[in-house]
This record gives structure tokens, sequence and C-alpha cells, in this order.
């Protein structure tokens, strides 16, 4: 039997009812109907209608029975977590990120590919596929997923939905990305910008959980922040809030070179840190990875380019403290996660700033914004499913 929304055809009582139930599973997990009635205070009956609507279009599932207690054994229930599924996107230059979640934020199948170079139309083609072969792990089909949300590059325009100024993704600056993705796949999608939704991540299931101001930073090819702000996502006028990548540090702030990628991502991201160990004398590393191996072998070079880049960070991080005042700023990204710069970044910080905000490396290590899009997926479903609309996002 095909599952529909339980609160689709009912009235605003039913609708408060069942709202009130889902929100009480979700915070408790296995709960039989007297534990529901006793923390919702609704009636036993009111209790024993909705929890029976839930189970019979597959929402809820019992999952044993209460033991311990004097008298009969009642029946538990818990959130029947496959009936939901989504998918989660992280766009990245050379790599695409995809997972499957479901209602309760379970990863059931999660891939890695290469991004398509041709990028446009391509990469939606790209994604399509991806999805289908995602869902065939998962045991499902794509038509059975409720939503997409995906995280690019760029800066999102919050009112329209395009993004612009993404120089590492070909051509998804000159479609509607959104519409597009949304009709081939006969679903929603959500478009957000990958760093923001990595910040989202960290609130979600990351450091950012413990405070409601702190800064996401992002380091690897490209470099960017997602801003946590009294708990809300900073998005600014244009959504470019957090491009820090723009910001007039390591390099001629009036050379408008770095109009195109950035004066600070020139002198930090992945080239620069390569470009400045060659500068070095340096002759093993030809990636990014090569040159945290061959500074943990203890080479010179690698150790000079791997200080110069975190004084650097350092002085942005310094700014982004004098500015926005964070309880926390977390590191991620395929650079941003090495403990290596980290621990650079750490010493330089108090010689450049006399606050200066505690540093984390993510929890996510390079995989904040694939768990950010399953935050927001999970807080979609509970909300168009239920009516369970947990926090503004």
């Amino acid at each position: 039997m095909a599952m529909t929304s339980p609160v689709a055809q009912t009235p605003i009582a039913r609708k408060i009812s069942t709202n009130a139930v889902i929100r009480t599973v979700l915070a408790n997990g296995s709960i039989s109907r007297a534990d529901i009635a006793k923390l919702t205070g609704l009636s036993k009956q009111t209790i024993s209608d909705v929890v029976r609507g839930l189970e019979d279009d597959g929402w809820l599932k019992p999952v044993g029975q209460t033991d311990g207690r004097p008298g009969r054994n009642a029946i538990t229930y818990e959130i029947n977590a496959k009936a939901g599924l989504a998918v989660s996107i992280d766009l990245g230059g050379t790599k695409i990120a995809a997972a499957i979640c479901d209602l309760l934020g379970n990863v059931v199948a999660e891939t890695k590919v290469s991004t398509d170079p041709r990028g446009g139309q391509h990469l939606v083609n790209q994604f399509s596929d991806t999805i289908a072969e995602l869902a065939l792990a998962a045991g499902t089909t794509a038509d059975k997923l409720r939503l997409v949300v995906l995280g690019s590059p760029g800066v999102l325009d919050p009112a329209t939905g395009h993004i612009n100024v993404a120089p590492n993704i070909p051509g998804i600056d000159a479609m509607d990305l959104r519409q597009v993705f949304s009709e081939r796949m006969a679903i929603p999608v959500i478009v957000e910008n990958d760093v923001n939704l990595a910040a989202q991540g960290e609130r979600w299931r990351g450091h950012g959980v413990e405070t409601g101001n702190f800064a996401f930073i992002a380091l690897g090819t490209g470099v960017g922040m997602g801003i946590i702000a009294n708990g809300a996502l900073l998005r600014g006028a244009r959504g470019a809030a957090g491009e820090i990548a723009y910001l007039p540090i390591g390099g001629d702030a009036f050379d408008p070179g770095g109009f195109t990628l950035g004066t600070f991502e020139s002198a930090v991201g992945s080239v620069a840190m390569l470009r400045r160990y060659t500068g070095f004398g340096g002759r093993n590393a030809s990636t990014v990875a090569d040159l945290f191996a061959a500074f943990n072998a203890g080479e010179t070079s690698a150790a000079a380019a791997i200080e110069e880049t975190a004084r650097l960070v350092a002085v942005a991080i310094a700014a982004i403290g004098a500015t926005l005042d964070p309880d926390i700023v977390i590191i991620g990204g395929s650079i941003g996660a090495r403990s290596e710069l980290v621990d650079a970044i750490r010493r330089f910080l108090p010689r450049c700033t006399p606050y200066p905000p505690r540093i984390e490396i993510s929890r996510f290590g390079g995989r904040a914004a694939l768990m950010g899009g399953v935050g927001i997926a999970v807080e979609r479903m509970h909300d168009d499913l239920f009516g369970v609309k947990l926090r503004e996002v």
C-alpha cells in the first residue's frame, strides 16, 4: 500500500495530536502508548487512535514490549526510519559525494564519483545516474525518494536559488540547476552553498551542537566559510556571507586576478600550498597529500609550506573573530581536517589576536557538507510528513 502523509486529510486537532506524538517518539525512541500519553498530556484514546493510524500508514512500527513494570507488558513503538528516504549530494570540482538517508538521519547508502568535467546538463545526468545506483544499493528505487539536497560551490542567491561565481564548475551558473534537476527527478530539490551546508552539518550533529555562534571554514582546493549567528545561518544581502576566498589577505588586494578565485584562496588553497612547497625547494610532492607525507617525514620544505599557510589562515581567523565573535571556529575540508595544519594555526593565533577563538577540526572530515545535506533532508521530511518543524534552517 502506498504511504501518504498522515496529516494530509485530517482536521487541525488531529494534526496537532500527530505532531505531538511524532515529536515524543523522535525525542524518546522506543516508547509505549501509555508513556506517550503521559508526556504529551493527550488522552489514551487519542494516543491509541493516532498511533494506530501512524502504524497502519507505515510511519511507526512496534519494536518490543515494556518490562520490569507491574501489570501487563505494553507494546513499544518507534519511527519506521526507512519509510522516508532522501538524498544528499555534495558537488565538488573534482568529486561528487552522495548519500541516501532515512527519516532518522541514518546513511543507508553512500558513494563518491569523479565530477563530470563538462559541467552543466552533464552534471544533472550524472546526479540522476548516481542516485539510481545509490537507490539500488539501498534496496529501493529512485522514484521512492522524497527529496534531494544539493550542496554546490559558488554564491547562492537566496531569493532565486541561482548559483553565481562557481569557477570550478563549468556551466553551472548558466542554468536554473534547481528547476532542471527537480524536473529530471520529479521530486523537490533544495540547492544550498556547500560550505553553508557544512556549517549546518556541524550544527546538526557536530561541534556546533553546543553553541549558536560559530564559523565553519572549509580549506581544500578552494576556501569558504559558513556562519551560524545566534542559532541561524547567516546569508547576507546577496547570499555571499562567508565568501572568505575574497579576503584581502595573502596577496595584492588590488590585483584584478583575485576577483576570480579570490586573494585569500589564491594564497592558501591546495594549488598555493604546492606552489609554496616548490618555492621552498621541495621536490617530492605532486599533491597536497604528498606534501603532508613529506612533512611527517621531516622534510623542511614541507614544514615551511604548512607553517606559512597556517600563518595566513590564522590572520584570516583573527579577522573573523573580530567581526563575528564566534565561540568556535570549526575547520574542515580535505586540507582543513589535517591536524598538522590546525596545530600550526593554533600556535599562530595568540600571536595575531588578543582573543583567539577555540579551534576544532570537523568531526566529519571532508563529509561535513554531505552530513549537512542529510540534516536538512531529515528536517524537511519531518516537516512535510508530520508537520514537525524542528528548527529554522
